[in-house]
């Protein structure tokens, strides 16, 4: 698939198009830290009821700062899913100790397990496979569990450059599925080349892996804000894109919107109804607010469940 153009800001937008992209967004879940949650007064003001709200646990945040802000979202009537990033936690007991708190100050029954940030592991869980080997979560009734997936690859896991860890893991994961009353589903990075994510979508298909994939998308953003996430998080093809927009100085001081990324997504799926690809994940690198803004302004949105869908 050819590289699409981004979508410049426009105040007119088509009821067609809203229409178009309300398959992929009704539902979509966002993602939060504690500290950019806390800068939102309200989010039923925002987000539909029941959105999937995922609590990013950055290195240096306190478990405690993380509870807190799930306890505050569940209250306020929103399904919560914070990370758990299995080379930030030194060891079972820990892990043990988290899910406990989680479960008992904020009634959290769903995860996302991850690798995490930290290049080296802090202890002695080294992946979101140990995490699930652990068993833990099925032991205290989670729900719903969500894996990483990499569709441009992560060198992280895969030194090398080529993508048979991540493939091998995912293979384990669609194994393991079948073995515990979790759902499972597989969360992308954000990217800016759908071409390249529904291609990873066919190929992991073609290899066995059957898990619902929820694809990342940035939210409204600063294309220098952009560049910035797209570097730290080694995102290959989509810097690329990146850099070839901020060639056009025409377009370098002009906001990004993901309109022509959800709809190209939105029409792949229309016509490969089979994709594992079911809904978005939204990324508010620019902010919460423009993100949730531009959501409710491309899509009819409709009330979400607390359990969410995969």
């Amino acid at each position: 698939m050819a590289i699409l153009k981004f979508t410049d800001r426009t105040k007119n937008k088509s009821a067609h198009a809203a229409k178009d992209m309300s398959s992929l967004l009704n539902p979509y879940s966002i993602e939060v830290t504690p500290k950019t949650a806390a800068k939102i007064s309200d989010f039923s003001r925002l987000l539909p009821p029941g959105t999937r709200v995922y609590i990013a646990h950055i290195t240096g945040t306190s478990i405690q700062d993380m509870v807190a802000t799930a306890k505050r979202l569940r209250r306020d009537g929103f399904a919560v899913m914070p990370h758990f990033p299995a080379r930030s936690i030194p060891d079972i007991a820990t892990l043990g100790s988290w899910i406990e708190l989680y479960r008992n100050e904020a009634d959290v029954t769903e995860a996302l397990l991850l690798g995490g940030g930290e290049t080296r592991p802090v202890g002695t869980i080294e992946s979101s496979i140990h995490l699930l080997e652990s068993g833990l979560f099925d032991r205290h009734g989670f729900k719903r569990l969500h894996v990483a997936g990499h569709p441009e690859g992560s060198r992280d896991i895969d030194p090398d450059g080529t993508t048979s860890n991540v493939d091998s893991a995912l293979k384990w994961k669609t194994d393991f599925s079948r073995m515990t009353d979790a759902e499972m589903a597989i969360v992308t990075q954000f990217g800016f080349e759908p071409g390249v994510i529904t291609t990873w979508a066919e190929r992991i298909a073609e290899s066995g892996v059957s898990l619902p994939i929820h694809v990342g998308i940035a939210g409204p953003a600063k294309l220098q804000t952009l560049i910035k996430f797209a570097i730290s998080c080694g995102v290959g093809p989509s810097l690329k894109v990146l850099q070839k927009r901020a060639l056009d100085v025409t377009r370098l001081l002009m906001p990004y919107e993901p309109t022509e990324m959800v709809n190209a997504l939105t029409a792949y799926v229309e016509n490969n109804p089979a994709s594992l690809i079911s809904q978005l994940h939204l990324f508010p690198l620019g902010g919460i607010e423009p993100a949730a803004r531009w959501v409710g302004d491309n899509t009819v949105t409709q009330p979400q469940t607390a359990t969410g869908t995969s």
